[in-house]
């Protein structure tokens, strides 16, 4: 065995790639620009998806032979993608508006420097490499004042939060300004609890920050009911606050990249109520802008309608007869007219293309105020996905196939009115939570794990049932946990490290406040499916359920609990068929694959067969292949909680895997 190297020989060797790899990502993003120049001669779009897909299957596969694994190539070259489709935009844009071009923008935004208006501000700056002149603001009317009178080019505003939602001040700002929105900017928001150096969290007592990351920080803070809210006019402020103050028990809520410009050290991250948790700002300039029409576009309109029933319907079919989709509807109250309200429409449309013009001349005539906010490029880029197959790790399926003449059970026909059946929805529902579809032909492969778990193998149980072909994992056993809290918590984030679903599965009652918390979709088990309170609470969830059959329940009495789900509002639900029992074996069930040929040919839902408690280890395999070969929307397979099993598990259930994607 060769004698390894020095530490610091190897830290220096790494930091000579690391040179090299930001050398080359330099470059790359020289020509990347080329490209631009070169589609601004032929007015080709921005994006060619198609392209991408091929880079990213052939790195995909490059990747794995230098023994790195699907994940991670993805996940970098996405960003990378991004970046360069981001910067060909910023220079398209700059080019078709010549006169707007500085060397130094003045920016007012809300705050001081740290805050996330800073942040976004600042991002926006360096994409179109222009030095940034920032003016803090304290209010968002002071922000429009700043460019209204001059002192500003752009003005910074948060539009919306995907945690807190809209921000209806802002809305309100916009009904009373000349200017334009000329174009938009996302940050990820990484909500931190930031303290002085040497404060430890459970000192803390006071906390400062914006009503916004309040809001979006809310379950964190439920946890902490002692702690003293302080509220403050940004981010900024609630860390000059801390900053300012000589007691290491106060903190702010922040970025950590903020912080930092404070000398404030994160002592709790990931507080937000979401996993992903962004901010979009527009931004906002005296003259509109024109953008091309090889760019992604978006416009921004505010409207009011007549008062009479329809009168909003009757708009927005306008917008439907030119094929415009609007991405955005908010309403608010229009000042000294009770009752009355103004529309907020952000449509994905270039305001200059034929069928926009079309579409404003129409709505002239039939609203009683219509005003165009702006046109500017969409920065949201969409990442481009690779089919199950170019990843060669996850199912490649066909769509499902729907039999014209299916055969049914006489009582499901005597429900064929009910929200369940294909009667009453012709087409095939798809639940899809991040990469894990379920339903309308999208095969869904779901690992269920048995706590406890040793937590130090959170992290490994999971790359490798991400490899392994998994886009979910059920955690059940809750009941059986002395620190749930601290065990789902640090599974759960191991899973979302790799974008696995967490899906958390609820055996009592009392267990369905804290999944409803923490979980991406939430399992109800078998022996709760004739528990119609609980239906009923599900059911009015904004959360997607999977629905299990219980080892003594027919199909019509299935279909009933679905029923009484979908009742309640949630169209997210997923069936579930795992044995049942029978008179051929008192302790293992069987696997009713009958049920599931006629469950497909009632219902539009969905179906997950789970073959594990019906199937020996020798049956396992055929089950779940017939499974799939019937129609099933997809597979959940069982691990142990013995830690010693797993990769023998896995390494079974791997190949089950693989034989069913080929």
């Amino acid at each position: 065995m060769s004698k390894p190297q020095p530490l610091n020989h190897t830290r220096e060797q790494i930091t000579s790639l690391d040179k090299d790899l930001l050398a080359l990502l330099a470059k790359r993003r020289e020509l990347s620009l080329d490209v631009a120049r070169s589609k601004e001669v032929d007015i080709r779009p921005i994006r060619d998806t198609q392209r991408e897909k091929e880079l990213l299957s052939r790195l995909v596969k490059q990747g794995r032979e230098q023994g790195l694994d699907a994940h991670y190539v993805i996940s970098l070259y996405q960003s990378i993608i991004e970046d360069s489709v981001l910067n060909q935009q910023a220079y398209l844009q700059s080019r078709a508006n010549p006169d707007t071009q500085k060397q130094q923008y003045n920016v007012a935004y809300l705050g001081a420097r740290g805050s996330y208006s800073y942040l976004a501000a600042n991002r926006y700056c360096e994409r179109r490499q222009v030095n940034m002149q920032d003016l803090g603001c304290k209010s968002f009317d002071e922000i429009v004042q700043a460019v209204e009178s001059g002192h500003a080019d752009y003005g910074f505003l948060p539009i919306e939060n995907t945690s807190s939602g809209s921000i209806n001040e802002v809305y309100d700002v916009l009904q009373h300004t000349s200017l334009a929105i000329v174009g938009e900017t996302t940050i990820e928001v990484g909500h931190c609890l930031l303290a002085k150096n040497g404060s430890k969290l459970e000192q803390i007592k006071t906390v400062y920050a914006h009503p916004q990351p309040i809001s979006q920080c809310s379950r964190y803070l439920a946890l902490h009911p002692d702690y003293k809210l302080e509220y403050c006019s940004s981010s900024a402020e609630a860390m000059e606050r801390v900053i300012e103050s000589d007691d290491l028990s106060v903190a702010a809520i922040g970025s950590a990249e903020g912080g930092a410009l404070y000398q404030l050290e994160a002592i709790a991250q990931d507080l937000a109520n979401q996993k992903i948790n962004q901010s979009r700002f527009i931004v906002v300039a005296r003259k509109a802008i024109a953008v091309p029409e090889q760019l992604p576009a978006k416009s921004t309109l505010i409207m009011a309608t007549g008062q009479k029933p329809g009168a909003l319907v009757e708009a927005l079919l306008v917008l439907k007869a030119h094929n415009l989709n609007m991405s955005k509807l908010e309403s608010r109250p229009i000042p000294g007219t009770p009752w009355e309200e103004m529309f907020y429409l952000d449509l994905d449309a270039n305001l200059a293309s034929d069928a926009m013009q079309s579409a404003l001349k129409e709505l002239e005539r039939i609203t009683r105020f219509i005003k165009v906010l702006g046109c500017y490029p969409c920065e949201t880029v969409n990442p481009t996905q690779l089919s199950n197959s170019q990843l060669m790790i996850e199912p490649d399926t066909s769509r499902a196939e729907h039999s014209d003449k299916p055969s049914v059970t006489q009582s499901a026909l005597s429900c064929e009115q009910s929200r369940y059946s294909k009667t009453n929805l012709d087409d095939a529902t798809e639940v899809t939570i991040g990469q894990l579809q379920i339903g309308d032909g999208q095969f869904g492969a779901i690992a269920l794990i048995s706590l406890p778990q040793e937590s130090e193998l959170y992290s490994h149980k999971a790359k490798s049932l991400k490899e392994a072909g998994f886009q979910g994992v059920i955690l059940e056993g809750l009941s059986h946990q002395i620190d749930i809290g601290t065990n789902i918590l640090e599974f759960k984030k191991a899973l979302h490290q790799f974008d696995l679903e967490c899906i958390i599965a609820v055996e009592h009652e009392s267990e369905l406040k804290f999944a409803t918390d923490h979980a991406s979709i939430l399992l109800i088990t078998g022996k709760q499916m004739h528990n119609k309170p609980l239906l009923k609470q599900v059911g009015s969830l904004h959360i997607p359920v999977i629905l299990e059959r219980n080892t003594m329940a027919s199909i019509e009495e299935l279909l009933n609990a679905a029923e009484t789900v979908l009742t309640q509002g949630n169209q997210q639900l997923i069936l579930c068929e795992s044995g049942v029992r029978t008179f051929n074996d008192s302790v293992m069930p069987s696997l009713d694959l009958a049920a599931l040929v006629d469950i497909k040919a009632i219902t539009h839902l969905p179906i997950l067969i789970n073959p594990c408690y019906a199937s020996s280890q020798q049956t396992l395999s055929p089950h779940a292949k017939a499974a799939k070969q019937l129609k099933a929307d997809g597979l959940i397979l069982n691990f142990s909680s013995e830690n010693s099993e797993f990769d023998a598990e896995l390494a079974s259930h791997s190949e089950l895997l693989r034989d069913l994607y080929q």
